[in-house]
């Protein structure tokens, strides 16, 4: 499931920002009538239908898995969480509906309605995406239930749709898909403008990725700091694990890399800034952090791959941030990015971070929620299937996934060798 969930929240995020870039390169063609971000529009069009396509037997697979090896888990939680997924069916064939009329609807709907069609297309998958979010944190903060003997009474399924994580962790993870997107295209066209550096093609597809990129990367530390409260509020032992907090204490400080040693109860080789985890958990630098050793040990989740894992993610989202700012001044001051060599290496070099970034996070997200599968009210252990074999289930899919993968860089390699021609003579605008 892990691997899985690692490997199609790759084509989901992208399934969430391509259409959105794609619908800004139409709407400039459509406002500037220049050839190259028509030509740019159908590029990103067929790229997102691969990615698309990609993501949907992913996905499938994903839904399968959910039924297959976690039966406990949907007998117990799907008449709870039923809305989200439902509700993320509906957004996942509005998606295709429309993505469908834009890939066969050029020269026969109005350019108007084809536009409309697009931003449909960035709308169904940005909901889609929030809607499986919201599953995910309900099962970080359940709510919409009353437990009575074990079993979940009184459902309110609008209710545990509203649970406490379901804004900040969607708001989290949308603009993350935005942010790692964008850097991530703009790492591609950076790598092809390095070969290339005189095609307006990828002049201008850099800048539209970048806006989008940049920007989200910039103001994600806002939606960061929104979700880290809620963790505060609602799984303090998450938070002292992605922290390496082992004491509970008052003025906590903020750790900055480190490896936790569970065995001596402290965090080795971090550089503490005093009051700082108080004032980011609780804006109060003198708030009491509940440590690791306020909570039995036995449900402690696995500190060192949480707290790591956590240090990647924000380690990824700084280097994306000072780049975005950089590029953002290089703008301001009409300077243009393209020919700076040495910045087009660093957005090539620095294209998977957004990637690893929402990887690492998802680590944070489930493996700090262990051992539970639904936050202190059902383990991981008891919603498992106890169907022998599992290895062969795990064999089959794997093998699908890397088949899928050669498949996804031939196509997209291809697209790339197909990339058009437009000559910059010296007077483009970004």
């Amino acid at each position: 499931m892990a691997i899985s969930l690692g490997f199609h929240i790759i084509f989901a995020v992208a399934g969430i920002a391509m259409p959105l870039m794609m619908v800004i390169a139409e709407w400039k063609w459509l406002r500037t009538k220049k050839e190259v971000y028509l030509s740019l529009t159908k590029h990103w069009a067929k790229g997102t239908a691969i990615l698309f396509a990609v993501g949907a037997v992913s996905g499938t697979v994903l839904s399968f898995e959910l039924g297959l090896l976690w039966p406990n888990f949907m007998e117990w939680a799907g008449s709870i969480i039923g809305m989200p997924f439902s509700l993320e069916g509906f957004a996942f064939f509005t998606e295709a509906i429309f993505l469908g009329i834009y890939l066969y609807g050029w020269n026969k709907v109005n350019p108007t309605v084809h536009l409309i069609s697009g931003a449909l297309v960035a709308v169904s998958g940005a909901a889609s995406g929030i809607f499986v979010t919201i599953a995910n944190a309900w099962m970080n903060t359940p709510a919409g239930f009353d437990l009575i003997d074990g079993k979940p009474v009184n459902i309110d399924p609008i209710s545990a749709m509203l649970n406490p994580a379901a804004f900040s962790q969607s708001l989290h993870m949308i603009i993350a898909a935005y942010a790692a997107t964008g850097f991530a295209v703009a790492g591609i066209h950076a790598f092809l403008l390095l070969k290339n550096p005189r095609n307006q093609f990828h002049q201008k597809a850099l800048y539209i990725a970048l806006a989008i990129g940049g920007v989200a990367a910039v103001i994600q530390p806002v939606s960061g700091d929104i979700l880290a409260k809620t963790v505060a509020q609602n799984q303090p032992l998450k938070l002292a694990a992605f922290e390496g907090q082992f004491k509970t204490e008052k003025g906590a400080p903020l750790k900055i890399g480190g490896i936790p040693d569970v065995d001596e109860m402290r965090t080795k080789y971090a550089l503490e800034i005093p009051y700082g985890l108080s004032l980011l958990a609780y804006n109060n630098p003198k708030a009491e952090v509940k440590g690791l050793q306020s909570f039995p040990r036995d449900l402690w989740p696995p500190v060192a791959i949480v707290h790591v894992a956590f240090q990647i993610m924000v380690a990824a989202g700084l280097i994306m941030i000072a780049i975005s700012i950089y590029c953002f001044i290089l703008m301001i001051r009409r300077k243009k990015i393209y020919n700076s060599r040495r910045l087009l290496r660093i957005l090539m070099l620095c294209s998977p971070l957004g990637f690893i970034a929402i990887e690492a996070g998802w680590t944070v997200t489930e493996v700090g929620r262990q051992p539970w599968i639904i936050y202190e009210v059902m383990k991981t252990a008891d919603a498992l299937t106890p169907m022998p074999g599992l290895v062969v289930t795990f064999s089959s899919f794997t093998l699908i996934y890397i088949f899928l993968s050669a498949i996804v860089v031939l196509l997209l390699l291809r697209q790339f060798r197909a990339s058009p021609e437009y000559v910059d003579k010296g007077n483009s605008e970004p």
